[in-house]
């Protein structure tokens, strides 16, 4: 699966403010959505508000999704989503941290917008900062979304109040109520040979001694343990391959790539800063689905499909208890 966090262009040096909602880095998609095309596969673009109510953004990518090409999903950013009712600050910028009857109407809007403007309902969703909390679940269900994609695995957001998903692999799993939500994590997770203690190895490499003698970084330069996530951000074509190689060892099956739109514009994201670097940006891509799709055997699909087949497999479970009268409780 490909998703693409798709969303205004602001200075991500700079604190986050409601008057950044410059959008002119969408016209840039076209670059890689040809890639897409040449490789037949249909990325998912979440997108925010500022996305989903200016008119040549919305016409660029409801061209994509009507011919196929694409898949639109939701991806809130709430400090650029009405109403806007709560100041703009670090612990905001998670929408998981909001109110639940915020987070719902913020929630709502953008889900209305997108089915006004694109003529059909999302149903797939990403938190912007990955910043789902204890009434997201809820929220999605009511508003008709059956995938949610926030989860980082083995990663924490919490030193400046977002969620901590240390604990967290790449397992999707259904959560929600009745279990109605199929959450696909991003991929990311330990390389190197020391994966199978990755958490314990990296939660003391970045411990306040670990730290003092760079030990993350010597870890990562002897490739005894690095952390990587499926993205061409700062990330380089070897690295994709080891963290793709390790969770395939891993029992891995579904995989997540992502980036951000903004990316495909040079200047605009600390990744690609000028027109050389979008060369390389895109030629990663390119050499990593040759990889993936290729070498690897892999198939491109979306997130819709994989809820499909867990559904698939979840009623075969049940089929299966029932069958034979095992006592066990439902576990799909």
């Amino acid at each position: 699966m490909v998703v693409i966090d798709t969303e205004e262009e602001f200075d991500w040096t700079q604190p986050l403010s409601r008057v950044n909602t410059n959008v002119e880095s969408i016209s840039a998609q076209r670059s890689a959505q040809a890639l897409f095309q040449r490789y037949d596969i249909i990325p998912t673009y979440v997108i925010d508000y500022p996305v989903a109510t200016t008119d040549a953004a919305v016409r660029t990518l409801r061209s994509y999704a009507e011919a196929g090409e694409a898949v639109i999903g939701a991806h809130l950013h709430p400090w650029v989503t009405p109403p806007h009712d709560e100041d703009v600050t670090p612990w905001n910028s998670y929408a998981g941290n909001l109110p639940a009857a915020l987070e719902y109407d913020k929630l709502a809007r953008l889900t209305e917008a997108i089915e006004r403007n694109f003529g059909a309902r999302p149903t797939a969703y990403k938190a912007g900062r990955y910043g789902i909390g204890p009434n997201t679940a809820g929220a999605l269900v009511r508003l008709g979304y059956h995938v949610d994609m926030s989860v980082v695995p083995r990663t924490s957001f919490a030193a400046d109040g977002g969620p901590d998903f240390s604990a967290w692999d790449f397992r999707p799993y259904w959560f929600g109520p009745d279990h109605q939500l199929l959450e696909i994590p991003l991929s990311c997770g330990y390389a190197g040979a020391l994966w199978r203690y990755g958490s314990r190895v990296y939660r003391a490499a970045g411990s306040k001694h670990g730290s003092s003698v760079h030990a993350l970084g010597l870890l990562a330069r002897s490739r005894l343990l690095e952390r990587i996530r499926l993205t061409p951000e700062g990330v380089d074509l070897a690295a994709l391959i080891r963290v793709t190689r390790s969770l395939l060892q891993q029992g891995c099956r579904a995989f997540t790539l992502t980036y951000h739109s903004p990316s495909l514009s040079p200047g605009c994201t600390p990744y690609v800063r000028d027109h050389g670097e979008l060369r390389s940006f895109v030629g990663t891509l390119d050499r990593y689905f040759d990889f993936f799709l290729g070498r690897l055997g892999g198939v491109a699909t979306t997130p819709d499909a994989v809820r499909t087949l867990a559904l698939h497999a979840r009623g075969r479970t049940r089929e299966l208890l029932h069958t034979h009268d095992s006592g066990l409780p439902d576990v799909g």
